[in-house]
C-alpha cells in the first residue's frame, strides 16, 4: 500500500529528521549544506520577479481612484499592527526583565559578526527609494523593487483607462502565471531542502548556543505566540469565522515560515493558500501579501523591541517612559527595512542599536541564536501579513466563505 503525505506533513517530518541528524552527526552535516542552499537559491532567484510582477498586476489592474482607497486602508493596517507588535515586545521585555541575570561580559567577549555599516534612520528611509531599478533587482533590494512596482503599476492603471487591452498589462499577467508555475515546481523539493538547512544549522552551532540566552528565547517564544493568538482571535471575531479553521487553513504557510526562516521563500505558498484555502480574492492577495512581506513586519518589530530592551538591561541602562516610546517607534520604522531572507535580524539590529546609545558589540551575543529567533520572527511576519489581507478583504467584501469552509 502506497502511503501519501501532503507537503505540510513532509515538511514537519523533514524538520524533525533535520534536528535529529544535525544533533547526531554534528559538524559532518555542514559539509552537505550545499543541498539546502541550492533550494534557497532556487526560490530566491524568482522572488524579485514574483514580487514585482504581482504588485504591478495588482496595482495596474485597479482603477486609480479605487487604488487610493485600498492602498490607504492597507498602509493603516500595516502601520498599526507593526506598532502594536513593537509595543507588545517592549512591554514583555520590561515586565519579565529578560536581561537581568545575563552576564554583562558576554557583550564584549563575543566577536562582532560582519553585518555592514550601521545606518541612520534618515538613511534607512532614503534607501527605500531606488536610483536604478536594474541595480535594485540585481541586489535583491525588495523594498526598492516594491516602490518601483507600485509607481509603475499606478502609471499602468492610468494608461489602461484609455487602453483596456493594454499589451504590457496582459504580458505581465501571463508572465506572472509562468513565475508561479516555476515556484510551484521548485516547492516540490521543499522537504528535502528544509531537511538539509536544519541539519546543517544544528550541526554547525549545536544546541549549546541556546544556554546563555535560554530565558530570552523562552519569553520571546511565549510573546510571539501570545501575540499571534490575539491576532487570530481578533480576525476570527471581525471576519466571523472559526479561529480553529483559520489556524488550520494557514498551517502550511506557518510551518514553511518556521522551517525556512524566510518571508520571501514562504510568499508563494502564502499567495496560493490565501486564495485557495482562505477565500481571499485575487485582487487583495496580489496587492497586500507582496507589500506586507516588507512593509508589515510584525515579527521584526517585536524582535527588535524585545531585543533592545534585553540589551539595555544586560548593559545596566535605564530608560524613561518617553525613551521607551522612542524605542517602539524606532523598532517599527526599522522593521520596514528588514530583509526577507534568513539572518536578516542582525542587519536590522545594526540600524537601531546605535540609535539608543547601546553598545554595537552587543549584537554579537545574539548571533548564535539568530536562526532560532528567525523562526519565531518569520512566522509572525508571514501570518500577520495574511491576517491583514483577511481583514482588508472583509472590509472590501471580498472573502469567499465557501472556499474558506470547504
Amino acid at each position: 500500500m502506497k502511503i501519501r503525505m501532503n507537503i505540510t506533513t513532509q515538511i514537519i517530518l523533514a524538520t524533525i529528521l533535520g534536528v535529529l541528524f544535525g544533533g547526531f552527526f554534528g559538524k559532518f552535516m555542514t559539509s552537505i549544506d550545499v543541498f539546502g542552499n541550492i533550494f534557497l537559491r532556487l526560490i530566491q532567484m524568482s522572488i524579485v520577479l514574483l514580487v514585482m510582477g504581482q504588485i504591478i498586476e495588482a496595482v495596474g489592474g485597479l482603477n486609480p481612484r479605487k487604488l487610493g482607497k485600498l492602498g490607504f486602508k492597507t498602509v493603516i493596517v500595516f502601520i498599526t499592527s507593526s506598532f502594536l507588535a513593537a509595543l507588545f515586545g517592549m512591554a514583555i521585555g520590561v515586565l519579565f526583565k529578560i536581561g537581568k541575570g545575563i552576564d554583562s561580559t558576554l557583550l564584549s567577549d563575543n566577536p562582532l559578526p560582519e553585518i555592514g555599516t550601521a545606518s541612520s534612520v534618515e538613511d534607512t528611509i532614503l534607501n527605500f527609494f531606488p536610483t536604478n531599478i536594474i541595480s535594485s533587482m540585481a541586489q535583491g533590494s525588495i523594498v526598492q523593487v516594491i516602490i518601483f512596482a507600485i509607481i509603475f503599476g499606478l502609471a499602468l492603471s492610468y494608461v489602461r483607462l484609455d487602453d483596456k487591452e493594454n499589451k504590457i498589462f496582459q504580458g505581465t499577467v501571463q508572465f506572472n502565471s509562468v513565475i508561479l508555475k516555476l515556484v510551484t515546481l521548485i516547492m516540490k523539493i521543499a522537504p528535502v531542502g528544509i531537511f538539509f538547512i536544519i541539519a546543517s544549522t544544528i550541526g554547525s552551532m549545536g544546541l549549546q548556543v541556546l544556554l546563555p540566552l535560554a530565558k530570552y528565547l523562552l519569553i520571546y517564544c511565549l510573546a510571539t505566540f501570545i501575540f499571534l493568538f490575539i491576532w487570530f482571535l481578533f480576525v476570527s471575531i471581525y471576519c466571523k469565522v472559526s479561529m480553529v479553521k483559520l489556524i488550520k487553513n494557514m498551517a502550511p504557510m506557518s510551518i514553511m515560515a518556521l522551517t525556512t526562516t524566510s518571508s520571501a521563500v514562504t510568499l508563494p505558498i502564502a499567495l496560493k493558500d490565501a486564495k485557495e484555502k482562505l477565500g481571499i480574492s485575487e485582487r487583495i492577495t496580489k496587492l497586500v501579501l507582496p507589500l506586507g512581506m516588507s512593509l508589515n513586519s510584525n515579527g521584526s518589530a517585536m524582535h527588535m523591541a524585545i531585543t533592545l530592551v534585553t540589551i539595555s538591561q544586560i548593559a545596566g541602562i535605564s530608560y524613561s517612559g518617553g525613551e521607551y516610546f522612542y524605542l517602539v517607534i524606532l523598532a517599527t520604522l526599522a522593521s520596514l527595512a528588514n530583509a526577507v531572507v534568513p539572518g536578516a535580524g542582525l542587519v536590522s539590529l545594526s540600524i537601531v542599536v546605535p540609535q539608543l546609545g547601546l553598545p554595537i558589540e552587543s549584537i554579537a551575543l545574539f548571533a548564535g541564536v539568530e536562526w532560532f529567533v528567525g523562526m519565531l520572527r518569520t512566522i509572525l511576519n508571514v501570518d500577520s501579513d495574511t491576517l491583514s489581507a483577511f481583514i482588508i478583504a472583509k472590509s472590501e467584501n471580498e472573502i469567499d466563505y465557501k472556499v474558506f469552509n470547504q
